[in-house]
């Protein structure tokens, strides 16, 4: 059997210096873990059997709270299967707690570090609601697609500062929508977002890959390896083949790239939240 890196998908705090990595591998296993982005330590969260729909997820502006999207497919038990939920980052106990019964919708975004906005609201059974955070109903992002993850990601990407800037389609089975961050020196860096049936081994149906461009001088920099990337102040940070990468842009293109952290050796274990 082929196997595959660790997938990684990483949530910078708007208002901290703090971010969370989402970490998959294999398929129905997945952590996630405090990145202090000062010194770039991490500090391990805790693991879960199932899987977290990345894209439907979202870190509050001050770093603290972590709202996800869950399925462990125990469809009889007391989460029906699915849930949204909200916790400590980067610790997945809930302290808000949403069962869905099925994949559509699911996750949510953080409006501030106050409230929140539940994806699908009217589409969750009754759960147990956070008593330190407050619950939109009317807030409504805008720029979601779907009933997915699109519907989080995409609000989430233009929220952060990226500009959708185009939209290819092959069909209904194969479309990507580019978007574009600005860096240093006039370099930009520009995603593309499949949304994708039959993608390539070991993607899922949405799946990114990224390139750098200087438009001054229409240089391309292509990335195809790069699963996830973002600006992290004056830096470029991005996650391939398991690891995540820093590097500094100059006029000429990137600096010696600095590894920050290999998350393929990490394998399960039982850990309990402290709280």
């Amino acid at each position: 059997m082929q196997s595959f890196p660790a997938r990684l998908h990483v949530l910078l705090a708007r208002e901290a210096p703090v971010g969370l990595v989402i970490r998959r591998g294999p398929s129905r296993q997945v952590c996630t873990l405090l990145w202090d982005r000062r010194t770039d330590r991490f500090t391990l969260g805790q693991w879960f059997k199932g899987r977290i729909y990345e894209r439907r997820c979202d870190l509050s502006p001050d770093g603290t709270h972590f709202i996800y999207f869950a399925m462990d497919g125990k469809w009889s038990g007391l989460s029906k299967g699915s849930w949204s939920a909200i916790s400590r980052a980067p610790y997945l106990k809930a302290s808000a707690f949403f069962p869905k019964g099925d994949c559509w919708n699911g996750g949510g975004l953080f409006i501030d570090n106050d409230r929140y906005w539940l994806n699908g609201d009217g589409c969750h059974l009754p759960g147990r609601d956070s008593t330190r955070l407050h619950r939109d109903q009317v807030y409504r992002p805008a720029g979601g697609r779907g009933g997915e993850c699109l519907g989080v990601y995409y609000p989430r990407l233009l929220r952060d500062g990226w500009v959708l800037t185009d939209r290819l389609s092959d069909g209904s089975t194969d479309q990507c929508d580019i978007f574009e961050k600005p860096l240093v020196d006039g370099w930009i860096l520009r995603k593309y977002a499949h949304a994708q049936i039959g993608s390539p081994s070991g993607k899922g149906c949405y799946w990114d890959e990224h390139e750098l461009v200087q438009a001054q001088s229409d240089l391309y920099l292509k990335q195809p390896g790069w699963e996830w990337a973002d600006r992290d102040g004056p830096r470029l940070t991005w996650a391939e083949s398991g690891c995540l990468w820093t590097a500094s842009l100059t006029a000429s293109g990137l600096a010696e790239p600095r590894l920050l952290h290999d998350f393929n050796h990490m394998t399960f274990e039982r850990r309990t939240a402290p709280y």
